[in-house]
């Protein structure tokens, strides 16, 4: 409710595009708003399958005209998850515990089970949690009972961190895998190092190999902040870019023209150089890194078989 009225009140002081918001929920509710107002929106991070669609429901229903995102979607990064932990971690049966109340959490978690199922992976079992929890060791105790070669979480941050913590405490050692809601060094805070051993997750963005475009914003994001950028900081840059060089090569302010140019434009940015598929979502790898001691340590690139 709170996405639409700012997105109103910013058609109506006539902004020539917009950037955000962050999750999927509140992007989906801002765009019938702001398409049907012809401004240009980018999201940084609404990775819902088909959030760019008229129906999500209908992989081919109609796009927004006006809508455009830089993250890959749920999907993609839910398979590419499952086929990392099935080849990679040779894990071949999984219990995922997932948010209930979040369209990210769903996404990942259907595309994760069915490539999964598609691999020969067994889901043991599916929990869930409530975002905002904070007390997860009743089903962390249930969970560590069964017989299984790692835990996927789909969810945000604020509940994997305290889930890591209290996992490890009851030594469930297993690797924990999630998506790209885990980037954040909130992460840490609520973990702790000791509990980020054996820890990967799905992103578009790391600091490992870090280029000389993507230091130089570190960099600058720490001298700003007195912190390390996370992937939503990264992605949110890259966004704001992408619309300023797209108004500059449109030479206009009106928003019909920047959105001619965004469909076809070639963008080089600090989370990979992309252009738009028919969705308007990004054509860009999936990175799977590893947290050591609550580090980024390493990082490789994905291509799901899907």
């Amino acid at each position: 409710t709170e996405a639409v009225t700012i997105s109103t009140k910013l058609v109506q002081d006539g902004v020539i595009g917009v950037v955000g918001p962050a999750t999927s929920g509140a992007s989906a509710a801002t765009y019938q708003v702001l398409d049907g107002a012809g401004i240009p929106v980018i999201s940084p991070s609404a990775t819902a399958n088909n959030v760019t669609q008229k129906n999500p429901d209908d992989e081919n229903s109609e796009v927004y005209n006006s809508v455009f995102r830089i993250c890959f979607e749920d999907s993609y990064q839910g398979a590419a998850m499952a086929q990392f932990a099935y080849d990679t971690l040779n894990a071949k049966r999984v219990v995922i515990y997932g948010d209930s109340t979040t369209d990210y959490a769903k996404g990942l978690t259907q595309a994760f089970t069915d490539q999964f199922h598609k691999l020969g992976g067994t889901v043991v079992a599916t929990e869930y949690y409530v975002a905002k929890d904070t007390d997860f060791n009743g089903t962390l105790t249930k969970i560590k009972d069964m017989t299984y070669d790692a835990i996927y979480i789909p969810g945000y941050y604020n509940e994997a961190g305290l889930i890591a913590k209290q996992a490890r405490a009851m030594g469930i050692d297993c690797p924990i895998i999630g998506g790209d809601g885990f980037d954040s060094t909130t992460l840490v805070d609520l973990a702790g190092t000791a509990a980020l051993n054996n820890v990967y997750f799905t992103t578009a963005y790391t600091t490992v190999g870090a280029s000389d475009a993507l230091q130089a914003f570190i960099d600058a994001y720490k001298a700003e902040y007195n912190k390390e950028p996370s992937m939503f900081a990264a992605l949110a840059f890259d966004a704001t870019n992408l619309l300023m060089e797209t108004c500059e090569k449109a030479g206009s302010n009106n928003p019909a023209d920047i959105q001619k140019v965004l469909v076809d434009i070639e963008f080089d940015g600090i989370t990979g150089s992309f252009s738009f598929d028919a969705t308007h979502t990004p054509i860009k790898s999936v990175l799977v890194v590893e947290l050591v001691d609550g580090v980024q340590a390493s990082a490789v690139s994905v291509s799901p078989e899907m």
